[in-house]
């Protein structure tokens, strides 16, 4: 059965399933429905505020993690806000696979991202089984709707306001659901004493967040499920314990995909946390329950379970909290000891001529899914993929030009030997290079900056288009080369010759003027200076032309150049020229971005860079 059909038909199937399951019993569509509201109203909560905050909670993300205690204020104050521990997470993981925050404050967001989970739960069990919510959700309908027709700011204010009345009436109708199937769905008989069915339930609280995509929403249920009796409040602990756990298989999946180091090593202490505090809530299950009950009596709610469940929850979450606390330094150290950062390849395009079979293309490496969810972390994923598309870029151009990528990385006198010999039988073609690492690169670049759609502020929307641009200059550099590398290749396999000698002096030129931009690119001038300099190098670049135009007609007068070699030569000059100039203006694109030169002073490898 080919693939596209196992497609049409699962989705089919399941569709058929569970209208014939609702057909069939009322309840279970009742609580479905309550469940779909739910979700789609945390959905529309996320979405609201993130669109109302615009890029702020980017910028105070990235300011809130000068130290561990500000980066735990802000895990638990964002989480309390989005009412999402994983969206936090996954955010956090996008902002440090971008480099914005350290792994440090990472760590730090995470242990406080699962104390504000804590909150969720709280305001479910405070509402009651006996308090009905939708009558707070019809009016909070209305004015969401009619937010909506306000301008761009009020639509985002009336989708945070619909969000709230969704979720209020996905608890009345889970509630609803739960108590349509009375004994139907009774799990009281199944002890949770024993590990055995402690472990049982454990793993039922963490399928259903895996499924489900929410720990709020597996509590809500198990709330719904506690208060109508269908639960005892021993097993509805194991279940918190088990969609804890669940909560970080998202985040762990996400982290493993990505291929930033430092975005897998927070995935690893996220679930480094939840599984730890798992075992040490399991060994502790019932010291923690007659805690509860101790720290409820005096109030007068030792029979309700609800608000047991929810005290449970903070305690052995914060119970975590504070195991992980004093190790967080060597925590860090540990996860960057057991995710060592890849080494990075002096030279990337390393394939052979002689291969039978032609490498895959390449893609981005550094555009991730998640990095999308906020303006700040996609403009610096695009910054970190821009670096990558300009070392790939530089590389065909010098295999363009027939010269090993090293010679670009070595300073002093240029070697003469390399730049007179004749090209190898190894060569690699330009053309061939540009379909397999330049265009996979650019069109995963172009693909994701169209799919970003988040609020930018002025200075935001400048850098993207400057990111864009900078970009079609490198595309248009490799352009550029990829025809200039016929006719140089075909001189210089020739015997020595003017138009020879033309093409060699050609070829020097290019490579000095890639020497003196990655020179510029890589120091420490001050801006009026640095551009001093950039305008010294267009001097040259203009001064070689010109002197080069005057040498080729002296050529033409004493017969050593014929026209179609010369006109060769025109061409081939023209494309030489191009290459520098576009080079030239990716560099000073990126010189005017703070991002790009953060990024530069960051990267200590010995690399050339035009970004």
């Amino acid at each position: 059965m080919n693939k596209p059909l196992v497609k049409l038909l699962l989705p089919a199937l399941v569709v058929v399933a569970l209208s014939w399951s609702f057909w069939s019993n009322e309840g279970w569509l009742q609580l479905c429905a309550g469940l779909a509201l739910f979700l789609f109203g945390m959905q529309c909560l996320e979405e609201g505020l993130r669109d109302l905050a615009g890029s702020h909670l980017e910028q105070l993300l990235a300011r809130s993690t000068a130290t561990p205690f500000k980066g735990l204020l802000f895990g638990m104050g964002g989480t309390v806000l989005l009412q999402s521990s994983t969206l936090v997470s996954l955010l956090t993981i996008a902002f440090i696979s971008t480099g914005l925050i350290k792994l440090a404050g990472g760590v730090a967001i995470l242990l406080g991202a699962n104390l504000g989970a804590t909150s969720g739960i709280w305001l479910l069990a405070m509402a009651g089984q006996n308090l009905s919510l939708s009558p707070l959700a019809l009016p909070l309908l209305v004015f969401g709707v009619l937010a909506s027709f306000t301008g761009d700011k009020g639509k985002a204010a009336g989708r945070v306001v619909l969000g709230i009345a969704f979720i209020f009436l996905g608890i009345d109708q889970i509630k609803a659901g739960f108590s349509s199937f009375d004994d139907g769905l009774n799990m009281t008989a199944w002890q949770a004493e024993g590990v055995l069915g402690q472990l049982t339930f454990v793993a039922i609280g963490m399928l259903a967040t895996v499924v489900l995509q929410s720990s709020h929403a597996t509590l809500m249920l198990t709330l719904a499920a506690l208060a109508g009796g269908q639960l005892e409040l021993s097993q509805s602990l194991a279940i918190a314990i088990g969609a804890n756990v669940g909560s970080s298989v998202t985040t762990a999946f996400v982290g493993s995909l990505g291929g930033n180091r430092g975005g897998q090593r927070l995935a690893l202490a996220h679930v480094l946390f939840n599984v730890l505090t798992a075992l040490v809530a399991l060994v502790l299950l019932l010291p923690l329950g007659w805690l509860v009950q101790w720290l409820v009596t005096p109030f007068g709610l030792g029979d309700n379970a609800l608000i047991q469940l929810a005290l449970f929850h903070t305690l052995f979450n914060g119970m975590g909290v504070l195991l992980f606390w004093p190790w967080q330094p060597q925590l860090v150290r540990q996860l960057e000891r057991w995710l060592p950062d890849r080494a990075e390849p002096l030279v990337l395009i390393t394939e052979l001529a002689t291969a039978e079979q032609p490498e895959p293309r390449a893609h981005a490496r550094y555009l991730s899914e998640r990095a999308l969810d906020s303006a700040d972390s996609a403009a610096s994923a695009v910054a970190q993929e821009l670096l990558h598309l300009e070392r790939l870029s530089l590389e065909v151009i010098c295999h363009a030009l027939f010269i090993p990528v090293e010679q670009l990385l070595q300073q002093g006198k240029l070697d003469e030997a390399i730049l007179q010999a004749q090209p190898s039988p190894q060569s690699l073609d330009a053309e061939q290079l540009y379909q397999r690492h330049i265009k996979g690169v650019y069109g995963d670049l172009l693909s994701f900056m169209g799919r970003l759609d988040t609020p930018l502020d002025e200075g935001q929307q400048s850098f993207w288009l400057s990111c864009q641009v900078a970009a079609l200059q490198l595309v248009d550099a490799v352009k550029d080369a990829k025809h200039l590398q016929k006719n140089l290749g075909r001189y210089l396999r020739k015997e020595a010759s003017p138009v020879r000698d033309a093409y060699v002096q050609l070829r020097r030129h290019l490579l000095e003027a890639l020497r003196e931009m990655r020179a510029l690119n890589q120091s420490e001038l001050p801006g009026e200076l640095w551009r001093d300099r950039l305008c010294w190098l267009d001097s040259r670049a203009a001064d070689f032309d010109a002197a080069f135009r005057k040498q080729l007609f002296e050529a033409v007068r004493n017969r050593q150049l014929d026209g179609l070699q010369t006109s060769s030569l025109m061409n081939d000059l023209g494309y030489a020229s191009r290459i520098i100039q576009s080079l030239r203006n990716a560099l000073l694109l990126g010189e005017g971005q703070e991002l790009t030169r953060q990024l530069r002073q960051t990267d200590v490898r010995d690399e050339p860079l035009i970004l």
